[in-house]
């Protein structure tokens, strides 16, 4: 089910979105939706080739199962 946010947007900001979103042809909405989308995407998660190298990788992987263990025991801190 869809939900509403209201946003506030400096009005340069809001024309830039709008000019963009005109130019695909798509509603504001979609296209912040989208653009949201992609951002998290290419921000969260690693291409195939950052993978390989982490997976080739003994030391990081170590490192990495470490942090998770101080995690899961709520060691150390978080920001």
């Amino acid at each position: 089910m869809s939900k509403t946010v209201t946003l506030r947007l400096d009005e340069r900001v809001y024309d830039l979105f709008r000019k963009l979103a005109k130019s695909d042809n798509r509603p504001l909405s979609n296209f912040i939706e989208t653009a949201v989308l992609r951002f998290i995407e290419v921000e969260q998660f690693v291409d195939e080739f950052e993978m390989e190298e982490i997976e080739a990788s003994k030391s990081l992987k170590e490192s990495i199962r470490r942090g998770h263990g101080d995690a899961d025991e709520k060691r150390g801190q978080f920001a």
